[in-house]
């Protein structure tokens, strides 16, 4: 089926207001400006920043946020319409949207007679006044408004006159369009689709939808909106919102642009989505899900076997688009069920030459699956794997040789001695650090910068711990799994023992035998 001649989406990014709503999301100033950058780059239409009503912070974010020139996206502020029984001008949320001094405008109302009646503690009449007389005011601020539809595939299933009545309401007054929410976020996708086609047909104004994912559907829902009608989407970047989130448009870009041909992004923005993806989690302080469709570090990563071997004879055997259009890459993973393909994938970064019948080649395939039954986890630890493959083909060259180590802890620190032996020559060195792993790690290194000075530069950035036979009890075995950086790179190591220090010990080791490989090959 030909998808190229599908028309334009317009794309609302709701992380700076629904976001917020997230529990564990936090912004500030600082990081909703930097937010609004980083979405303004890969195109997004509308940035809705937030409610200016809520407090200082909003305000004082809307006050910098107009010094920031953008070169695709617009700013939007957010609120209610008028409370009941009141008057526009003499509302203080409007008139907080209108000092936001934003061009577009995203007002709520209410599309269900429960919630009219049971949370506004109004009537059908009056709300429909409160739609029409807020728009009317912000239209003579001369503001762009959408008109978000607050609970409307409930109100329609339970009373689809009262809920069609609001939005023409709302159209009526000088809605730009109008915006069908799944608020509760338990409509399925067929539903959206069949209400979304029954609204375009009968609405003088263009229709959007939100999602909430509450069934894990959000996505799902938005596309069959779209594919029933609806040109604007509305969601946050990376699902982020109230209770379970909201569709993600880290997912929603690509599906219905590079697999439905809509245009929601410029196309040469589309390689941006998994670096944005990142910095806008690393500005939120979370860890992207590596299984997120598109931008998760899994999304492209094989372990099968026979899914390597496919992969790498037709990347569509077992990837449904090319990884490079998302800016993702593909990962071959390491483990007992790999086979040669991902083994020798790996290898190739110091043996540049292996071939699939190298002896090197399979004596890995039967190390690794020796070391995977011990409990090491190679998949997560490439740097390891690569120092094994270096000592299997006697091209390890030995940088030192831990002669013994001493730990010693109080309530408050732990004391690390070390003795490394280096060129013939003994070092000893003495750290403190916060628990005995961190002590070690400081007392190795500085035993070690005197020899090797570009090891100052090298910092333990993660570490884990997993028990592995946990029937074992305090006897059981650990693996310790330690990230290292120098600032250009990031890499994996790892140690397994029934005595957590010396499984520490063995990645730590690893972590700079690594570094030190590479720089002398």
């Amino acid at each position: 089926m030909n998808f190229s001649k599908r028309g334009k989406i317009e794309l609302l990014d709701s992380t700076l207001r629904e976001g917020m709503q997230s529990q564990g999301i936090s912004f500030s100033v600082e990081d909703k400006l930097a937010i609004v950058k980083a979405l303004d780059r890969i195109g997004i239409d509308i940035i809705e920043a937030g409610n200016p009503s809520t407090g200082a912070k909003e305000l004082e974010f809307f006050r910098r946020a107009k010094s920031i020139k953008l070169t695709h996206s617009v700013l939007a502020a957010f609120g209610s319409t008028r409370r009941k029984n009141t008057t526009p001008p003499d509302d203080a949320g409007l008139d907080a949207l209108i000092k936001a001094e934003t061009p577009v405008v995203v007002i709520f109302g209410k599309c269900s007679e429960s919630q009219i009646t049971d949370v506004l503690k109004t009537t059908v009449e009056e709300n429909e006044a409160m739609i029409k007389s807020s728009i009317s005011y912000l239209r003579l601020w001369e503001k762009r408004v959408i008109f978000d539809a607050e609970h409307f595939f409930d109100g329609y299933r339970s009373n689809p006159k009262l809920a069609i009545s609001a939005i023409k309401a709302a159209v009526g007054a000088g809605a730009e369009k109008v915006v069908l929410c799944d608020t509760n976020g338990g409509t399925f996708p067929d539903e959206i689709a069949y209400v979304t086609s029954e609204i375009v047909k009968i609405i003088d104004a263009p229709i959007g939808i939100h999602c909430h994912d509450d069934c894990g559907l959000a996505v799902a829902g938005t596309i069959s909106a779209v594919k029933a009608g609806a040109v604007h989407a509305q969601g946050t970047f990376l699902g982020f919102g109230e209770r379970t989130g909201n569709a993600r448009l880290s997912a929603v870009i690509p599906a219905l642009q590079l697999k439905q041909g809509y245009s929601l992004i410029p196309p040469e923005k589309m390689p941006l989505l998994t670096s944005a993806a990142h910095e806008i989690a690393e500005i939120s302080n979370v860890r992207i899900d590596s299984k997120e469709p598109f931008v998760g570090h899994s999304a492209f990563a094989h372990k099968a076997g026979m899914h390597l071997d496919g992969v790498s004879k037709n990347s569509g055997s077992f990837e449904h688009i090319d990884p490079s259009e998302v800016g993702n890459k593909r990962e071959f993973l390491i483990s007992e069920i790999s086979g040669k393909t991902a083994v020798k994938n790996e290898l190739a970064a110091f043996f540049p030459d292996i071939k699939k019948d190298s002896p090197l080649l399979l004596r890995m395939l039967e190390k690794v699956k020796k070391l995977e039954h011990e409990g090491y986890h190679l998949e997560g630890a490439k740097a390891s794997f690569l120092l094994y493959a270096l000592k299997e083909n006697g091209s390890f060259k030995k940088c030192f040789e831990l002669v013994g180590y001493d730990i010693s802890s109080s309530m408050d620190e732990s004391t690390a001695k070390i003795s490394i032996k280096v060129f013939d020559k003994t070092e000893e060195s003495f750290a403190s650090g916060n628990g005995p792993v961190n002590a070690l790690d400081k007392a190795l290194r500085k035993a070690l910068e005197a020899f090797y000075p570009t090891l100052s530069g090298v910092q333990l950035i993660d570490y884990k711990v997993r028990v592995i036979d946990s029937g074992a009890a305090t006897g059981a075995k650990v693996r310790v799994l330690i990230s290292s950086s120098n600032g250009k790179e990031v890499w994996t190591t790892v140690g397994v023992s029934s005595d957590i220090i010396k499984a520490s010990l063995e990645a730590l080791i690893d972590s700079i035998e690594y570094i030190l490989q590479k720089e002398m090959l």
